[in-house]
C-alpha cells in the first residue's frame, strides 16, 4: 500500500502578514527533563547549525544530534499517553536556525495576525499546541512563508540535505481524526551511516526520530514509514 500525497492544487505563495508563534525558553525546557517541551530550551552548551559554509552545517548537525541525544535524553521518552515525534523535529529545526511550530495560533488570534495586529504567543490564551497531523496541513498552507520547499520523492528530499547542509522533514497525517501522525528529520549521510539505495536510488532516506522507538539514525529497508496504512497522506519539505 502506498499513500497518497496531498494533492498540491496551486503552487504555494509566501503571506507576508503571517508571523511566528514562538515562545520565550523557559528554564524547565531542558534535555533531562519531561516537562515545558513545547518551549525552547534554555541550555547554551546545545550549538546552533553553523551556516558558513556546506562542510560546517553537515558537521554542525551531526554534533547537534549527538548533542540531543534522542535515544537516551529524557525529554524524548515515551510515556504511557504519548510519544514526541514533534518535539524532537522541532527542537531539530530550532537549533537548525529553521521554523517549525511546536505551538500555532489559536483560530481567533491567526485571524488578528492576519489582520496586522500585533500578537503576543501566550500558551492557552493565543497559542496551543501542534501535533504531528496538523503540522502536516501547517506545511501545506504555511510552510512556503517561512521559507520551506515541498519535495516529492526520498531521492530528492536526501540530495538536497547532502549537497546543500539543509533541513529535511518528512511529515504523515493520520486517517482517524484527532489521532498524531509522525514527522522526522531526513539528515545528511556521514560515512558512517547511509540511506539506503537501490540501483543508486534512495528509498529509504537517513533519518533521525523520537517516537515508539527513538534513534538517532535509521534506515531501515522495512520502515517506509510514511506509506503505513495508518496515514492518510504524507509531505516532503525541504529548507535551506
Amino acid at each position: 500500500m502506498t499513500i497518497e500525497f496531498e494533492p498540491l492544487v496551486e503552487d504555494p505563495i509566501s503571506d507576508p502578514r503571517i508571523k511566528k508563534a514562538e515562545l520565550l525558553s523557559d528554564p524547565e525546557s531542558r534535555l533531562d527533563s519531561q516537562i515545558m517541551k513545547y518551549t525552547p530550551m534554555s541550555d547554551s552548551s546545545i550549538a546552533f547549525r553553523d551556516m558558513t559554509n556546506l562542510s560546517s552545517k553537515k558537521e554542525s548537525i551531526t554534533k547537534l544530534i549527538e548533542k540531543l541525544n534522542v535515544e537516551e535524553s529524557l525529554r524524548y521518552k515515551r510515556t504511557i499517553e504519548d510519544t514526541y515525534c514533534n518535539v524532537y523535529s522541532f527542537d531539530y529545526c530550532y537549533y537548525a536556525r529553521v521554523y517549525l511550530p511546536t505551538v500555532w495560533w489559536t483560530d481567533e488570534a491567526l485571524e488578528r495576525v492576519l489582520d496586522g495586529e500585533e500578537v503576543e504567543a501566550i500558551f492557552g490564551e493565543t497559542v496551543d499546541h501542534i501535533y504531528s497531523s496538523a503540522i502536516h496541513d501547517w506545511f501545506l498552507k504555511w510552510g512556503a512563508s517561512f521559507g520551506w520547499k515541498r519535495l516529492f520523492t526520498v531521492e530528492e528530499i536526501q540530495n538536497q540535505v547532502n549537497e546543500n547542509g539543509g533541513i529535511g522533514i518528512i511529515c504523515a497525517k493520520r486517517k482517524e481524526k484527532g489521532l498524531s501522525g509522525h514527522i522526522v528529520p531526513v539528515i545528511p549521510e556521514t560515512a558512517e551511516h547511509k540511506a539506503r539505495r537501490v540501483n543508486g536510488i534512495v528509498t529509504h532516506p537517513l533519518q533521525s526520530q523520537a517516537g515508539k522507538l527513538n534513534h538517532k539514525y535509521f534506515t531501515n529497508e522495512k520502515n517506509d514509514w510514511w506509506n503505513d496504512e495508518l496515514y492518510s497522506s504524507c509531505v516532503f519539505y525541504y529548507h535551506d
